[in-house]
This record gives C-alpha cells, sequence and structure tokens, in this order.
C-alpha cells in the first residue's frame, strides 16, 4: 500500500479531487500507486509511494507522460497497452518494470473512467510484483526500445548510443547461435538500470546508456573467448548531444544512424560522416550532397520494384508495395534505398521525393490492369496541406487512381501536426483510396497513429516476427498486436516472411496478409 505520509494530491488545472472518493477507490485497489490520465497520455492525478519509490512527491508527476513510470526498454510496449485500453476500455494487469532506480516488477492494469467522473479520462493502478518471474533489469529490449530511448535522451548531456557490431570468424553475422546467446548475457548483466539495449539488426546491438561502449565491447569479447569461441567485435560512439542542431535535425540525423547501423554496420556509419564528427558530421555531410540530392530526384533517377502482398490464406495477392531503387550510379553516391530516402527528409526533401513517387506508381497503375499498387509517403508529406493539395488535385482529374493506388503512411518522421495528417488521411479516404500504416511498431508514433487515423491496412514491423519466433513473450506481444489492429477495424499485414515456419506462426496468430520472401522478391510488375 501507499505510503501514509503520502497524501492524495489535485490534479491539472484546479480540478478538485474528490478525495475521499478516491482514497476508497484506492484502498480497495490493494496498489502502490494510483493515476489518473488524458487521452493524450498525460498525468493528471497522482497519489501513492511516489515519495518512497522515486524521491519525488505525487504532484511532481502532474503533466507528465504516463509512459515515464515504466523503464525506458519497457515504455514501446507500455505505449501498447495504453492503445489497447484506448480502443477496449481496460486494461487487464500487465507486467512492465516501473522506473526507479531498482527497476522494481510491476503489474499496471487500467480502466476507462465512468462519465460521471470525467469522460475520456483513465485509472491506471500500479502494483509491486516478486521479481523472481522477470528477467533482470536491464534485458535486451529490442531494436524498437533502442531507438525511443535515443531520440527521449538526445538532449542528456552525457548519454551516448553505443553501436557494437558482432561476427563470427567468417566475418558472418553470429545468427541466434551460441555467440549471440553470449552477447545477450553480457550486456544484461554489466549495463546499469537507466540503460537500454536491443539488437538492431542480426549481430548488430545499439545501447543508449551514460558512457562509451569501449569497454562493453571488451567485456563481450572476454565472454566469447571464455566460452571457447572467436567473434570480432567492434564499436562505435556517438554522442546524443549535439550542440548546433535543431531538434528536428537531431532527431532525422539519429534515425538515419540506427538505420544505417541495422543496414550496414559500423562502416555504413562512418561512410555517413558520424565517424568524424557525430550528429553534426553528419549533417555537415549531408548538407553538402543536397544539390546532388535534389538533381538525382528532379531527373526522377529512380526506378520501382513491386513486392506482392498476399493473403495468409489462399496467398492470393492483394496488392503490390512499390519499392524505390535509386539508378545504379545515384545508388554509389547515396547508398542503398533506405539511405535515399532518409537523406532526402533530413535535407527536407521528402515532398518531393515522395510526388516524384507517386508520379511513378500512377503510370504503372495505368498501365496495369492487376491489384493496387501501394506506395509509401512520409509523415512530413501527409502533413503537408500543399502537398495534400496536389495529390487530390490528381486524383480528382482521374478518379481511376483512387482505385488502383493505396498510400503507406511511414513512420520514419514523425508526424508534428496531427490535425493537418487527419485531414489529409479523411480527404484520400473519401476519394476512395486505401491506406495503410507502415512499420507499425517500429516506435511509438505509429500506436498514435493507430489512435489518430481510419486506415484499412496495418503493416507489423518485420522485428517482430523474428522476435516471436523464438520467444513465447514476444508470440504473446505480436498477438495482442493483432487483436488491437482488429478491433479498430483495420487488416493486419506482416512484413519479412521468408519462410514456411514463418508463414504459418502468423497464420496462427490471425494474421491477415503477409510479404516477404517466400511470396515473392521484388521485381517488374506483372502485366
Amino acid at each position: 500500500m501507499a505510503d501514509g505520509g503520502e497524501r492524495l494530491q489535485t490534479g491539472l488545472g484546479g480540478r478538485a479531487a474528490a478525495d475521499r472518493e478516491r482514497f476508497l477507490t484506492f484502498a480497495l485497489t490493494a496498489a502502490d500507486m494510483l493515476l489518473e490520465v488524458s487521452p493524450e497520455g498525460r498525468i493528471e492525478f497522482a497519489a501513492g509511494a511516489f515519495q518512497s519509490r522515486f524521491g519525488e512527491p505525487p504532484e511532481a508527476w502532474l503533466g507528465r507522460p504516463v509512459e515515464s513510470v515504466v523503464v525506458l526498454p519497457d515504455r514501446a510496449a507500455f505505449d501498447g497497452a495504453f492503445s489497447t485500453l484506448l480502443a477496449r476500455d481496460r486494461l487487464p494487469p500487465t507486467s512492465f518494470r516501473l522506473s526507479d532506480a531498482a527497476g522494481t516488477p510491476i503489474s499496471v492494469a487500467g480502466l476507462r473512467m465512468p462519465a460521471a467522473r470525467g469522460a475520456g479520462r483513465f485509472c491506471f493502478t500500479v502494483s509491486s510484483l516478486p521479481r523472481q518471474p522477470l528477467r533482470p533489469c536491464p534485458a535486451l529490449a529490442g531494436g524498437n526500445a533502442v531507438r525511443d530511448a535515443a531520440l527521449r535522451r538526445a538532449d542528456g548531456a552525457a548519454d551516448v548510443l553505443s553501436l557494437i557490431e558482432v561476427a563470427g570468424p567468417d566475418g558472418q553475422s553470429p545468427g541466434s547461435g551460441p555467440v549471440a546467446a553470449l552477447v545477450d548475457e553480457a550486456l544484461s548483466a554489466v549495463l546499469p538500470a537507466d540503460s537500454v539495449a536491443g539488437e538492431l539488426a542480426a549481430g548488430r546491438y545499439g545501447v543508449v546508456s551514460r558512457g562509451p561502449a569501449a569497454d562493453l565491447g571488451a567485456k563481450i569479447r572476454d565472454a566469447v573467448r571464455g566460452a571457447g569461441l572467436e567473434a570480432t567485435v567492434e564499436t562505435r560512439t556517438v554522442p546524443l548531444r549535439a550542440d548546433g542542431l535543431t531538434p528536428v535535425q537531431r532527431t532525422r540525423a539519429l534515425r538515419y544512424a540506427l538505420d544505417a547501423f541495422a543496414r550496414g554496420g559500423r562502416r555504413a556509419v562512418d561512410d555517413a560522416g558520424f565517424a568524424a564528427g557525430g550528429l553534426p558530421g553528419f549533417v555537415s555531410r549531408a548538407c553538402a550532397r543536397a544539390e546532388a540530392l535534389r538533381w538525382a530526384i528532379a531527373g526522377r533517377r529512380f526506378g520501382l520494384a513491386f513486392q506482392p502482398i498476399v493473403s495468409m490464406g489462399d496467398r492470393a495477392v492483394e496488392h503490390y508495395e512499390a519499392l524505390l531503387r535509386p539508378d545504379p550510379e545515384v545508388g554509389s553516391e547515396f547508398g542503398p534505398p533506405g539511405d535515399f530516402v532518409a537523406l532526402a527528409e533530413m535535407m527536407a526533401m521528402s515532398e518531393e521525393l515522395d510526388w516524384a513517387v507517386i508520379e511513378a506508381a500512377s503510370a504503372a497503375a495505368r498501365r496495369s490492369r492487376g491489384p493496387r499498387i501501394a506506395a509509401n509517403l512520409s509523415g512530413l508529406s501527409l502533413q503537408s496541406p500543399a502537398f495534400r493539395a496536389r495529390l487530390l488535385d490528381l486524383l480528382d482529374r482521374e478518379p481511376m487512381l483512387a482505385s488502383r493506388l493505396m498510400a503507406e503512411i511511414t513512420e520514419t518522421a514523425e508526424i508534428e501536426d496531427e490535425e493537418e495528417a487527419v485531414r489529409t488521411v479523411a480527404a484520400l479516404r473519401g476519394r476512395g483510396m486505401g491506406l495503410c500504416i507502415d512499420d507499425f511498431g517500429a516506435g511509438a508514433a505509429a500506436f498514435r497513429y493507430l489512435r489518430a487515423f481510419r486506415v484499412d491496412l496495418v503493416k507489423i514491423d518485420g522485428g517482430y516476427l523474428r522476435n516471436a519466433m523464438r520467444s513465447e513473450q514476444d508470440r504473446g506481444i505480436l498477438s495482442s498486436m493483432v487483436g488491437l489492429i482488429r478491433t479498430v477495424g483495420a487488416r493486419s499485414v506482416s512484413e519479412r516472411i521468408e519462410t514456411e515456419d514463418e508463414a504459418g506462426l502468423m497464420s496462427g496468430l490471425g494474421v491477415d496478409l503477409g510479404q516477404g520472401w517466400l511470396f515473392g522478391r521484388p521485381g517488374a510488375l506483372p502485366s
């Protein structure tokens, strides 16, 4: 129960707390803490053991995001749980770890409050759990949590992003074998509770912590050698503090660094300019390449490859995703397609690139009589009134295109003006254009998009499939996500399916559609 000396507090905006009613509610919950939260996820009322757990009184937490109650590695999962509460009015007891110094295991339950108590608000109870059933803190949290933690802590003077690349004696990723298990154990054993660590790609790990990763690399090498195995370990540290950059520049540069490392390892990060000067060094090099990038977009120096998305039942093709493929000489300058797109975003050229892709996809749709074609649409374009007007004008001039095209809303750039984005989504749906949220779960913003936008499809980030193949707990998380997608009236899509075992798992979890090499590699659009 709460400390006896901690009294109930009044919420924001002068709203008086019904002390007696709340105290009775609090007493009956047998909880350590009680929270009331707005639909936006802000704490409006707090009571209970905040002083003893955090060293702060309950009123200090008013106005903070409710997710800050749990440790950084658990916040992506907490965002998903909060989305479940918004959709279903109830969150059953769910295990997390408190963001106190000890990473205390807790159970969090939630309920939409009755209309008489303030429609639209939610009540959370937080109760302590025994430690034994949970993994030691911090266990590896996954690449998505690393990305979120890096963006959240970018203002910290001492916080750094450490990138660790592990390869076997043949230079290849250790996969899921004994070396990978040793890396997991080494990181989980030595990192302090306020660190976040996860695997960004096979053999490539990210760590957000207070201090560089050189000693982490040494500990991993020692653990591998002590087990009689061989591996090379290379590290690169990127300070999260970047004086002289705007918050938008810093966010985009961090996203670029993480994506480049996941695709190409430490060498890709160095080639992008991070080795010379961290985030400012990358931004400086990106600015030097801006004119060449603008020329490549204006000259349409790219093509499209089309990958099928199929029904998990009969595996009939439902639609194709149009994937950007820069011309070879352009690719040699800017790297793989993901780097090309990320750089366009960094240099505020997303609208130009998105429009070029829409034009190319429209041309393909005019030629094809087959299924729809989905084109990626950045959040930066989605919130632009000018881009919306241009796209609606195209659809009004050629109504046929609305039934032949789809838009995949990507989370590579987080939407800042949500009202404008909602207007764009509503206008496109009004024209009959299909919409999909891409990479759902890759970051916390995707859960917000699911609440804000009415869409037809939701594509689950491929990292969840990989984790679900190895962990019963991750299969449970994936199953909850599929249920949440169905609750909001959309169909689910699982990407990166490469084997029949993966397809069978996704079918068993109720996923509607699949995409991956098992069903077809990107290529020419069938006539």
